[in-house]
């Protein structure tokens, strides 16, 4: 589409949101607020522009008569060229889960225990750093490790409808394998060691998005378990559901209610076939993104987290920085930015070859 045609899209989402019968439906009322809050810094960006090319113009046929306007002339020149580098940046081709949600998990990996611990200490960055721009989270499913880590935590991660950004947008960056080195709390000898965890991170798929005939469910319930095993429930409370045709399996313990399991794995079921169906048509098509920036393949180490020198690296961008305490306690901005202009360069360059 245009700018011509955004603008368009704009207006028309701005009347059918003054409409108060739209509300009615939730989810519709909340699939336009989204897209209203994506067009919004287009539309806003053109206005500035606009407004601006405006003034320059008064601004240069007052010049001959006013110094001062040539000296504003100048600065409104700058300003115009500004805006038309934002605008062209706006501009750029999307990714089309840009707006969407996001389902993260967390696996511990390489290290034991201490894989377990890290995958907490990476849950509660991720929970601090929603927090902070305010996103809301939901903890899917959990399974607990002996000493109070994370063998495995699936987590939804939403925004609210008027902000600009989806949480993919940010979050589709933290996929891959996280190292870290440190001390663990299981050493008695001092000693630096590693260890690693896995983040994967897909977009929450809609029931538009993915259709799942319920006959190729498998569905099998089984009382939840515990740290080391126990059992902490007397009823077969806890889901897991296969997808025959893919082989995909989602397991949920964290409700008490199985119908609940059930709804919290089904959530998770379709965002995995959301990704899978997406990485398929990226196949099929030829286009698989070559980006150093967007993986969510396990075996690909994407940053470290080093406790004796407090120091987060990210090996994708070479960003690097000395303040790991303020990272893990949610402040996690720099990081995804330095990531997000990363993938801005690259689709720019791209949309200038093409």
């Amino acid at each position: 589409m245009n700018l011509d045609d955004l603008i368009s899209e704009y207006a028309s989402i701005e009347e059918r949101l003054a409409d108060p019968s739209v509300h009615a439906d939730q989810s519709l009322a909340r699939k336009l607020g989204k897209r209203y809050a994506e067009l919004r810094p287009i539309v806003e960006t053109h206005r500035e522009l606009t407004s601006t090319e405006d003034d320059l113009a008064t601004a240069r046929e007052l010049a001959g008569e006013d110094a001062a306007f040539a000296a504003e002339a100048g600065e409104l020149e700058k300003r115009r060229e500004e805006l038309e580098e934002r605008l062209r940046r706006l501009l750029v081709p999307r990714d089309p889960n840009d707006g969407k949600d996001v389902i993260l998990e967390v696996k511990a990996g390489e290290g034991g225990e201490e894989s377990a611990l890290f995958a907490a200490d990476l849950l509660r960055m991720y929970l601090r750093y929603a927090e902070r721009v305010g996103w809301k989270t939901e903890i899917l499913d959990s399974h607990l490790s002996d000493l109070g880590g994370y063998k495995g935590v699936t987590v939804a991660v939403k925004s609210k409808g008027s902000q600009d950004e989806g949480v993919w947008t940010r979050l589709k960056y933290e996929g891959g394998v996280h190292r870290v080195q440190r001390v663990p709390a299981t050493e008695s000898q001092g000693r630096i060691h590693t260890s690693a965890v896995g983040v994967l991170v897909t977009p929450e798929a809609e029931d538009v998005d993915v259709q799942i005939d319920p006959n190729d469910l498998r569905i099998d319930v089984y009382r939840s378990s515990g740290p080391g095993g126990q059992s902490v429930n007397t009823t077969d409370s806890a889901v897991r559901i296969t997808h025959t045709p893919t082989g995909v399996v989602v397991s949920c313990q964290n409700e008490k209610s199985q119908l609940q399991n059930k709804e919290q794995a089904l959530r998770i079921l379709r965002s995995r076939l959301l990704a899978m169906a997406q990485e398929e048509a990226d196949a099929a098509a030829a286009a698989e993104r070559k980006s150093q920036v967007r993986t969510v393949d396990r075996s690909e180490r994407v940053r470290t987290y080093n406790y004796p020198e407090n120091r987060i690296s990210d090996h994708r961008v070479g960003y690097k920085a000395y303040n790991l305490d303020q990272v893990l306690d949610g402040d996690l901005h720099n990081v995804t930015q330095a990531l997000v202009d990363a993938d801005m360069e690259r689709r720019l360059s791209e949309a200038q070859k093409s």
